[in-house]
């Protein structure tokens, strides 16, 4: 087998893991959420297939091939979790397709990214519409009537629909303790989000996976929450109408775990060292709560990480220079 042939079928297997991995995140944002999670997955992963096939037949490179190696459906999948459950159809397309175009296929494809195509599209999309991003449906699964209605933008929707997500009810609080908080509000569930606390358990479970498969490595994921867990640490400031959140909510609030497991860890864009994985995964956890706490948006992962992919090659060349030095 020549090494071309190899890479690819490593490549896919890996691929194929990953999906597998998201497995136990996404149904239990399905059990949460109901039919506007596969909604997302359906759209996002099928825009996502076209636009690498469109671009490829313009740059007149082999279609099936590049699509068989599962990278647009894993890019369309990720996407899918992290954005809103019931977004109106057009969002996910929008996306997924941003996310291939300008984070993929404008590089030359897979393997020559240099920014996380994934959340390249989640950002694209969140600041073009910023509305639609930041409010997530009250934790409580749709009926397939109801969804539809959601997606075709048809019909009213339920009473409570729309709720700030739990990060942003932490930042924008100014009166209630977090006790309080954690009664009053209906998206909070025992640690964190009442949906987000399961997917995150889903997420991590899917992660371990990968970590026991090889798949992934160990680094950015534990320095990523390392980091967040000692910083949100040092700075909680108790359980007042000030608190900016304990750590076991930080940790399973928003794209945490889906940030730390599939989203660091990507190969293409993330540091090839060792030492500069944990350098990269520490900073990212890090960003991702100061954003959180005192930025305008509420969950940082996606900013943290874009930011980060443009210190990759100086992470890199420091951790290959501090070896060299070592030996």
């Amino acid at each position: 087998m020549s090494a071309v042939a190899d890479t690819d079928l490593r490549l896919r297997s890996a691929m194929r893991q990953v999906l597998l991995a998201c497995a136990p995140g996404v149904l239990a944002l399905f059990w949460v959420y109901g039919w506007g999670v596969l909604f997302n997955l359906l759209l996002a992963g099928s825009a996502a297939l076209l636009t690498e096939a469109l671009l490829l037949r313009l740059r007149q490179r082999p279609v099936l091939a590049a699509l068989n190696d599962g990278s647009a459906l894993v890019s369309g999948t990720l996407l899918a979790a992290a954005l809103p459950a019931h977004s109106p159809w057009w969002l996910p397309v929008i996306a997924a397709a941003s996310a291939i175009a300008l984070g993929k296929q404008l590089y030359g494809g897979v393997g020559r990214n240099p920014f996380n195509p994934a959340m390249l599209g989640y950002v694209v999309v969140l600041l073009s519409f910023p509305v639609q991003m930041t409010h997530w449906p009250a934790p409580q699964p749709l009926d397939l009537g109801h969804s539809l209605n959601a997606l075709l933008g048809l019909g009213e929707r339920p009473d409570a629909w729309a709720q700030a997500t739990v990060l942003d009810g932490l930042r924008q609080n100014k009166s209630l303790t977090i006790d309080e908080l954690f009664a009053s509000h209906p998206g909070f569930g025992h640690f964190a989000g009442r949906g987000s606390e399961w997917a995150s358990l889903g997420f991590l479970l899917g992660g371990l996976f990968l970590l026991q498969r090889k798949v992934i490595t160990w680094q950015a994921p534990v320095a990523m929450l390392g980091a967040l867990f000692v910083i949100s640490l040092f700075c909680w400031n108790g359980s007042g109408s000030d608190s900016n959140g304990s750590p076991l909510l930080h940790l399973l609030a928003g794209s945490t775990m889906l940030g730390a497991f599939f989203i660091v860890t990507e190969p293409v864009s993330g540091p090839k060292t060792p030492w500069g994985r944990l350098l990269f995964g520490a900073a990212v956890g890090v960003l991702a709560y100061l954003i959180r706490t005192w930025g305008n948006y509420p969950d940082g992962t996606a900013f943290a990480v874009l930011l980060m992919n443009l210190c990759v090659p100086a992470l890199d060349r420091w951790a290959e220079r501090r070896q060299t030095e070592a030996t």
